[in-house]
């Protein structure tokens, strides 16, 4: 009786061995096949919540990271209409420099008057620049053209911000107030960009020299607000930049630290992997002779 007892006991170890072996080694080869060292929770609950922060921030950083592909977009978008509108704002300084230097003839004072008025449809052209269909110049209300052609020179967007978030705790607004500096043109009598050029359009048309050199000092302040707005964006398109380096330093750390955290080393796993199969091997081997020694003591008996 005692006999019996100790050989089910030899073929549980058996089984038990086997069984041990069999499941380190099916382990090392799951961890072979894709790579990682932790495939499902059991295998290291505390490097698997590791791996779950570690994902969070990654997927936080990648919204950062595009949300400030956009608003710098949206930004070169910006800019690149500004530089046209300060360009065209140049070429009819140059205009009303001529015209109240009376060297103009007075045909000549009226073919500058119509430039100066297609530059204004340009001007206001580029002040509806879009962005993946959005207005740039029109506040919130980025659906709507903040100025329409023609005559009506009224700003149609509204005062409200569009932003980006590009960090855990920094926003960036990225639209820029054009319609500071541009106004509401003639009628308005607001000073700005479009009233002034409304009216040098029409001293020009009229040979008003006085008036002329009235509008060049009014289009000198223009241009600086202009220029302030560029710089503005400027600004905000440097601090967009070392934003983006930031999240790149932070999203380089956290895959660094998820491949440390969660991935296999495969040349020390295909080591462990041969030590373990022969493992396996020599326990089926040594289990088959043992079981087959115990049947024939027990047919023997």
């Amino acid at each position: 009786m005692v006999e019996r007892v100790t050989e089910l006991m030899m073929s549980q170890d058996v089984v038990t061995n086997v069984d041990s072996d069999m499941t380190a080694l099916t382990q090392t080869e799951s961890e072979l096949a894709s790579g990682k060292r932790i495939n499902q929770p059991s295998d290291d609950p505390y490097g698997t919540s590791v791996i779950l922060d570690l994902n969070d921030n990654l997927s936080e950083q990648t919204n950062y990271s595009n949300n400030n592909t956009d608003g710098t977009a949206w930004l070169n978008t910006a800019s690149s209409a500004l530089t046209s509108i300060n360009n065209a704002v140049e070429t009819i300084r140059e205009l009303v420099v001529e015209g109240a230097n009376d060297t103009n003839s007075s045909s000549d004072d009226q073919s500058a008057a119509s430039e100066v008025n297609e530059l204004i449809d340009e001007i206001k052209q580029e002040a509806n620049s879009q962005y993946d269909g959005n207005y740039v110049f029109s506040g919130s209300d980025s659906s709507t053209a903040p100025y329409a052609t023609g005559s009506n020179d009224t700003y149609q967007g509204n005062s409200g911000s569009v932003t980006r978030q590009i960090g855990a705790n920094e926003s960036v607004q990225v639209n820029t107030d054009l319609s500071s500096v541009l106004g509401n043109g003639s009628g308005s009598n607001d000073g700005l960009l479009l009233d002034t050029l409304r009216q040098v359009a029409t001293d020009l048309q009229n040979g008003s020299q006085t008036g002329l050199e009235t509008d060049l000092g009014n289009l000198d302040t223009n241009v600086d607000s202009l220029q302030a707005l560029q710089s503005n964006v400027g600004v905000l398109t440097d601090r967009l930049s070392d934003a983006a380096s930031e999240v790149q330093s932070e999203q380089s750390a956290d895959n660094t630290q998820l491949a440390s955290t969660q991935d296999a080393d495969e040349a020390t796993l295909t080591t462990q992997y041969s030590t373990e199969s022969a493992a396996y091997e020599a326990a089926l081997e040594a289990g088959a002779k043992i079981i087959e020694e115990s049947l024939t003591d027990f047919l023997s008996s």
